[in-house]
This record gives structure tokens, sequence and C-alpha cells, in this order.
């Protein structure tokens, strides 16, 4: 019997430009449900949670989400927070150098990835699980269907047995010539960032090839704080390389198994990918989002996205992509739809929001929505989860009045403590110091109406808080 387990260690950095508007930095397009109500994060746990105790590799912005969706796929995982994103190498390092066996393999996946076939994914890595135990940082590696250009690529050498070949070279996202010379040659396959490797093999290889990055990865572990359900390495990560583990690793190892990639993958790391999960009918019509929000007349190779907010009618387009949200639309010509990464640079040196999050945000104890705001006021709607509670807190420059739409609010205004039933309000003073509490069974939803001289999110002081916000 082996003296080794699989470790599943699901990476959940990236912020997903190119898939702006829909992905956002505050959320990225992991954690949308972008695939039959699910995300990309939900179906990534649901597919490797079978083969072993999950660890997530994630940071403070994203904590909340991973949890909230570990919760929902009924998937128990440990998560360690990066104090700051510094690419695969030292996050990988932070997952080796945590608790466990030398011979376990762990196996890094991206949480961003769209692997439909759970069992066949589970067996092909079984399969190579004898590969890693032998000393092989197994890759997985995709069998390209055409000349692109956006991926990296694996050049393969000789076989090491009969599915797996040594890897002879990484190479950089190509250019399209160079793309077409790599389809040809049948040595190529698409760099899929999935690996399975020894705990004790990547220890050894950082420590030879990036040992800043190893005696910091085993620093910051050693002085590791629990913080609740949370892991956080020390502060030492800060000082940390930024470096990708091909360059790290990859690139320099000898023992490197390229293993064929079987089943469909995709990266989903544009629009045109996106259209190939759609629904498409036979004009090429594509529905994403709210698809009952969405009717075509005469429309073809058209992909739409439609939030629940508004209707969207296409007549007589051709070759276009349509992501329509709440706050922005994107309208691109299919065969243009790669610089909206280069459009979101610029939207956010220009400052715009509309780049770093939704109208809806997201927080650990629910969601807000901004309906409307002018100079002076802001308008939102509220929703606090079955038991969860705001920190208390209080604003220096702004007053609020609270209206109560749907549920029971326990309100905390300075020394008093009442109840809100549906359709009964409170006002909230400026510099009053307070908190609004879900008792109740059924989500709690508020309408708020935020009046005074500066209403940012920063203006707020927390003196309680559960989840680690408290203003120090």
């Amino acid at each position: 019997m082996s003296d080794w387990i699989i470790k599943p260690v699901i990476m959940c950095g990236g912020s997903g430009t190119r898939l702006w508007p829909l992905s956002r930095k505050a959320f990225p397009k992991q954690f949308i449900p972008l695939y039959q109500g699910k995300s990309l994060f939900e179906l990534t746990l649901e597919r490797v949670s079978k083969l072993g105790d999950v660890l997530a590799v994630s940071g403070d912005d994203y904590r909340f989400f991973v949890q909230e969706i570990a919760e929902k796929a009924g998937v128990e995982l440990t998560q360690i927070l990066e104090p700051c994103g510094r690419d695969t190498a030292p996050a990988m390092g932070l997952a080796a150098a945590f608790s466990g066996k030398a011979e376990d393999l762990l196996l890094f996946c991206p949480a961003d990835h769209f692997i439909p076939a759970d069992e066949t994914f589970r067996a092909m890595v079984n399969q190579a699980s004898d590969l890693a135990s032998d000393g092989w940082i197994v890759t997985f590696g995709v069998q390209p269907s055409a000349p692109s250009t956006a991926y990296g690529y694996i050049e393969t050498g000789t076989a090491i047995r009969e599915d797996a070949k040594q890897s002879v070279c990484f190479h950089e996202k190509p250019d399209i010539q160079t793309a077409m010379e790599f389809l040809s040659s049948g040595k190529f396959l698409w760099n899929s960032g999935i690996f399975l490797i020894k705990r004790v093999v990547l220890l050894d290889a950082l420590k030879e090839f990036e040992p800043d990055i190893f005696k910091i990865c085993l620093s910051s572990m050693d002085n590791v704080e629990q913080d609740g359900v949370f892991w956080r390495p020390s502060g030492a990560f800060e000082a940390v390389t930024k470096k990708s583990i091909d360059y790290a690793v990859m690139e320099r190892a000898k023992k490197i198994a390229v293993v064929p990639f079987i089943g469909t993958w995709s990266d989903v790391g544009s629009w045109d990918a996106m259209f190939a999960l759609s629904d498409v009918d036979d004009n090429g019509y594509g529905k994403l989002g709210v698809t009952e929000n969405i009717y075509a007349i005469d429309s073809k190779n058209t992909l739409v996205h439609a939030s629940d907010r508004r209707f969207v009618l296409t007549i007589g387009t051709r070759d276009l992509v349509i992501i329509d949200t709440p706050d922005a639309l994107m309208v691109s010509a299919l065969d243009q739809v790669e610089k909206v990464k280069k459009a979101v640079a610029d939207l956010e040196k220009g400052g715009r929001s509309e780049v770093l999050e939704h109208r809806r945000v997201v927080r650990p104890w629910g969601a807000y929505d901004s309906i409307d705001h002018s100079e002076r006021f802001q308008v939102k709607r509220i929703t606090v989860k079955s038991g969860a509670r705001l920190s208390l807190q209080k604003h220096n420059h702004r007053a609020e009045h609270w209206i109560v739409v749907k549920g029971t609010a326990l309100v905390t205004r300075d020394d008093e403590k009442f109840l809100l039933g549906e359709n009964q309000s409170t006002y909230i003073p400026l510099g009053a110091l307070h908190r609004i509490e879900n008792p109740g069974k059924i989500p709690l939803e508020l309408i708020e109406v935020q009046s005074g001289s500066y209403l940012g999110e920063d203006d707020i002081e927390r003196f309680d808080d559960e989840y680690g916000r408290k203003t120090q």
C-alpha cells in the first residue's frame, strides 16, 4: 500500500480582466456563476474534493468568497491567505511549507478552469500519481485544437512511458507564426497550469533554483497565525520575489513529466472562450446570464450576456459580443474582443470605479447594491444573511436612514437596541455608534439612504467586527 496521499491545492488568485465587465478586480471570474448557476471555483471544488482534503491559497480580498462557495458546495477546506500576491511560485511554496508529510502529492489547480468531466479528470490524476511518487514533477498538457496565441506551450521530448513524455522546454505565449509552427510539429501541448508534485520534491526544487523564495516561504509558514478558519503567513512573505512556477522551476528542473490532458479543458480566459460555454443556437447566437432577458431577431454569431436588471434585444447583429451589467455595457466586434484587457488598463488609469467593483458588492455578512447616488446622497439596497451582523461602527461625515422591506432587523444605535419589522424605519445620526443584525431565518433586506458631505466607503470607523476588519 502506498504511503502517500493526494492533497488538492486550489490557487484562487487572478483578476480575469479579459472577461470585463462581468469580471472585476474585486469579484474576478472564478467566483462568478458562469456555468449553470455555478462558479468555476465551485466546479473546481466539486472536481478535486473527492481526491483528498482541499487546501486553498487565497488572499484577504477573496477569503469570504472562497469560504462561502465552499460551504455551498459542502466541501471543508483549509485556506491560506497570502499577505500579498506574488505569482504562482511563492503561492505554491506556501502550500508546500504547510503541515503535511514529505511524501504527500500536491495537486495544484487554478480556480478558474472549466473541466466538465470530473471522473475522467480524477482518473487521469490517479494514473499519473505513480510518476509523481517516483520524483517526477507532473504537468498536464492539452492537445492544441488551433494555433492559439493565448496559451503557453510545453515542448515534449522522449517518452518516459506510453502515456508520458519528458519536457524539453516551456514556452511563453507565442506570436501567430510561431504558434502555427508549434501546431504543425506535433511536439507541443498547451500548458494547462495543473501540476502534480510530491511535497518534498517541490521544496527541494525551490531550495535549489530559488533559495530566497524557499527560505521566505518556510519562514512565513513557521510563523503562521490562525485567524478563525484562516491561516495567515507572517509579513515576511511580502519580501518574496514575484515569479511564476514556470520560470522558477519548470524551465530548470530535469525530471518534468508531461501527461496528455484527457477530456475538455478551457481556462475561460476570454469572451471567445465563453462563447463555447454558452447556449448557442443554429445561428451561432449565444446567451449568458439571465437568458430570459435576451431576445434576438435575425442575429447571427453574436454572444449576449444579460443581467436581471435590464432586457436586451438584438436585431440584425453579426459577429458581436454584447455584455450588459447593471453599471457597464461592453459592445465589441468578435474578432477584436481580446483588446478588452488594454481597455481595462486604460480605464483603471483613468480612475473608473467600474474596473474594480460591480454595483452590487459582496460582503461576508451579505451584499449591498448601490441603486442611486448624487453629490450629497446615496441609496443602497442591503441584504444581510440569516444570523449575520455588520460591524459596530460610526461615520463622521454622513447620516443614514434605514427602511426594512423584508425580514427583521436588530438595530443598535448608541445605547439603544430595538427590533424593526417590514415597512418600519429608523434614523442613524452622524457620529452615532450603530450596528444592524439579522436575528431571523430569512435574509434581511433594507433600503439605506445616506446623506452628508462625504459618502465614501472609507468613512467607517469600526469598533467590533467578526470578520477581522476592526479599525486600528
